[in-house]
């Protein structure tokens, strides 16, 4: 059905700009028309104009004919004039008569004679007029034709591209079509189906109605009869139901718990570093106080501000407290839930210390309004932060008043209804949506301020850092409040639902007695079960005890032989034993003995070369030496205990210096042997914690490089998915130019001889141009 549906939206897509493309192209189609008949029209008006010029040559020619002819009239006229005159002077007696009449038809000639100059120079003046009017209609003309005849060429561009879209557009439309009519069938095949199976289940339900309702009333009547007393139909007494205890809901409310107190600890760093950088801030603009004092308001408004951990602190402290209280073990329900109600009440301290700071950060940003170094707009984004700061105190009123709302049930049940918990869970989440609209407004002011206020001409270093740690700790708060937010929102329905169950057949708890009762029986009934399982004993498989049984129904014979065998071959590993530490002491005693020996060497040696003074001092402490030992040594047998056992001498007062030395030396050596031991088992203890953290920390790498593979390996899918996509877009886009391009050059081609023919029309008319010009040069 997604298919369908998303089929049907391209469909749509296609004939909606199917519809506009066929719009522009009935608007393109008539601008071709409009230029074609502009065309028409100019070639007509062209045409007129060769004729009235034909017309103007004709009767250009027809003037210069009659031009000639007068001229050779008055050629005549002149001649006859000048024979009249020679005659006149020959007869001046008998022309005196006639000279009147002469001189009257001179006189009409030169008049005739002077029109007709004048006649045939207005004609010339005309004819050049004429001649000048029609070459420049003429290039204009052409200018003209020129122009319109490459628009009416990008016109058919635009007309042939639109038409090979619109071909593309109705096939892939024809195409869509078919693939829709298909599965419209496939779709009415399956609702068919489903009308079948409707009504199978409809009868179906029919029957169950019918036998449920049987025994309904077979079941009434035996309560009627039976039951005298019913004690479910009550709320009463249903809510003395012990409740069933749900550890899945327990560990994802825990889950959710543990998100929580994570974004709570963000949000009161934020908090911790916003309120600091402001108190930072406050000593720092407009007035430094470091050069001069600040005012009194100021001072009031920075000491609150260093109280502000003792306020914002104790908001993780009860977070975490709450998230300590949900374990496995417990039931936790709004009714159970009291160190929610210590939460609430550290969120009603931080809400006084954020009204009593209120006031003074008001008053602060008006003050800073009135400074001298404040402009207009760092004026104007002082008081959107004025009206942000209220906004802000308003959010958090709402907060606490949700907040306390939900720790009412864990004091007094009845003071909030179970069916409002989902209106005031909807109520916070909007709630904490406002509160990340609000932070974002004043990151957005507060970004805009710090960046006025660096163009103060008393701006310093320390006010740019201070800002810049405001600003972030004000982005970070408003990070923070949007993960809580879109938390809370995505979560809302856990929440109703974890929160909400009480027990079987009851509507709430009455106290939380009811679950401390349920889960002492929870404890009672693990205690019963883990005394129920008693662990098996350890069973041979029974093939394994087949094979066992051969061997030793073989063995049998030799089992006594053995036996004797494995007791003498101990009694011989013992002797052994006691043998190679008996050789490995007289070893070591006489690798002591060499050594005496060569002490005493080397002590006879230095004896000769020591002066007579160090002789006399050393005698008298031997003497006495001698003298305590042979005082010190009964003549009782001695007894050593070592490590290897109890070591018996009797000897003489000479002997026993030598056997107390010889057991200290034994003694030092086991002792040493000892240490070395226990230094080599230390070192090997350590390296084993080592080895196991190492395997360990390798495990989890190991973990998560597997988890890393497999998002490797989904991304690889998705990325083979998008490159076999991407290659068929670029083989149908490939396809779609190579059309582009032929169907191009087959219109250049089409161009380029309607060029030719052109500069074909306009050589053959320029070459009768030039010749009509010559044959007018030649009249």
């Amino acid at each position: 059905m997604a298919a369908a549906a998303e089929l049907q939206g391209k469909y749509q897509k296609l004939a909606q700009e199917y519809s506009k493309l066929r719009a522009q192209n009935q608007v393109l189609k008539k601008g071709v028309v409009d230029e074609q008949a502009n065309s028409a029209s100019l070639k007509e008006q062209l045409k007129m104009k060769d004729q009235s010029l034909r017309k103007l040559q004709q009767e250009m020619d027809s003037l210069s004919f009659r031009n000639q002819q007068l001229a050779k009239r008055v050629e005549l006229l002149q001649d006859e004039l000048a024979l009249s005159e020679a005659r006149g002077k020959k007869n001046k007696k008998s022309a005196e008569s006639s000279s009147q009449l002469s001189q009257e038809q001179k006189s009409v000639f030169n008049e005739d004679l002077q029109k007709k100059i004048e006649e045939n120079e207005r004609l010339h003046i005309l004819f050049f007029e004429a001649d000048e009017q029609h070459k420049r209609l003429e290039a204009e003309l052409r200018t003209r034709l020129e122009v319109l005849e490459t628009d009416a060429a990008q016109h058919q561009a635009v007309v042939d591209s639109l038409t090979r879209k619109y071909t593309d557009t109705i096939e892939k439309l024809q195409n869509d079509k078919a693939k829709l009519e298909i599965k419209s069938q496939t779709l009415e095949r399956e609702a068919k189906d489903c009308r079948l199976r409707t009504e199978e289940c409809q009868q179906q339900l029919k029957n169950l109605q019918a036998a449920l309702g049987s025994r309904l009333e077979e079941s009434l009547c035996i309560i009627n009869e039976k039951v005298p007393f019913n004690d479910t139909k009550s709320n009463r007494y249903n809510a003395l139901n012990v409740p069933l205890h749900n550890r899945r809901y327990q560990l994802k409310l825990r889950d959710l718990a543990g998100q929580a107190l994570a974004f709570v600890q963000e949000l009161v760093t934020a908090l911790l570093n916003f309120h600091t950088y402001t108190e930072q801030k406050v000593q720092i603009f407009p007035i430094d106080s470091a050069t001069d004092t600040i005012s009194p308001l100021n001072q009031k408004f920075s000491q609150y501000l260093h109280e502000n951990a003792s306020y914002v602190r104790p908001l993780e402290e009860g977070m975490l407290q709450l998230f300590e209280s949900i374990t496995e073990d417990t039931v936790t329900v709004l009714e159970t839930a009291v160190k929610l109600k210590a939460f609430s009440e550290h969120l009603a301290s931080y809400l006084c210390f954020l009204r009593k700071i209120l006031p003074y950060q008001l008053k602060s940003l008006e003050e800073e309004c009135e400074s001298s170094l404040c402009t207009a707009a760092l004026r104007a984004r002082n008081m959107d932060l004025h009206r942000d700061m209220k906004r802000l105190t308003a959010v958090f009123e709402k907060l606490h008043t949700y907040v306390s709302l939900l720790a009412l049930p864990s004091r007094k049940p009845e003071g909030l209804l179970r069916t409002n918990y989902n209106l005031v869970f909807t109520n916070i989440a909007t709630s904490l949506h406002g509160f990340h609209d609000t932070l974002k407004d004043i990151s957005k002011h507060y970004s805009q301020k710090a960046t006025l206020e660096q163009d103060v001409p008393t701006a310093t270093q320390k006010l740019i850092t201070t800002n810049d740690c405001i600003l972030s700790s004000v982005v970070a708060l408003t990070n923070g409040v949007g993960k809580i937010a879109s938390f809370f929102s995505n979560n809302l329905d856990h929440f109703t639902t974890l929160l909400s169950y009480g027990p079987k057949g009851g509507t709430e708890f009455i106290s939380p007695l009811s679950a401390e009762c349920m889960l002492q029986y929870k404890k009672k009934a693990v205690a019963y079960m883990k005394s129920l399982k008693k662990p098996c004993a350890d069973s041979v498989p029974y093939e394994e005890a087949l094979a066992n049984r051969r061997v030793l129904l073989s063995s049998t014979e030799s089992r006594e032989g053995l036996a004797q065998q494995v007791q003498q071959s101990l009694e011989k590993i013992a002797k052994l034993e006691q043998e190679k530490e008996h050789w490995m002491l007289e070893a070591q005693l006489a690798k002591i003995k060499l050594e005496k020996e060569n002490q005493k060497l080397k002590n006879s040696l230095s004896g000769h070369l020591t002066e007579t003074v160090q002789e006399c001092s050393v005698l008298p402490n031997v003497a006495e030496q001698k003298k305590e030992i042979a005082e010190k040594s009964p003549r009782e047998p001695i007894k050593s205990t070592s490590l290897i056992g109890m070591l018996t001498v009797t000897a003489d007062n000479e002997k026993a210096p030598d056997a107390e030395s010889r057991e200290d030396l034994i003694k030092n050596h086991y002792m040493s042997r000892i240490a070395e031991v226990t230094s080599h088992l230390q070192l090997a203890d350590s390296k084993s914690v080592h080895f196991h953290a190492e395997c360990r920390a390798l495990a989890k790498r190991l973990s998560l490089a597997e988890k890393s593979k497999e998002s490797l390996m989904e991304e690889l899918k998705l990325a083979s998915q998008n490159i076999s996509r991407l290659q068929d877009e670029l083989m149908t886009t490939k396809r779609s130019y190579e059309d582009q391009l032929s169907m191009m050059s087959d219109h250049l081609c089409s161009m380029n001889e309607t060029l030719t023919k052109q500069r074909e029309e306009i050589d053959t008319l320029k070459m009768t141009n030039k010749g009509n010009s010559k044959k007018n040069k030649n009249r």
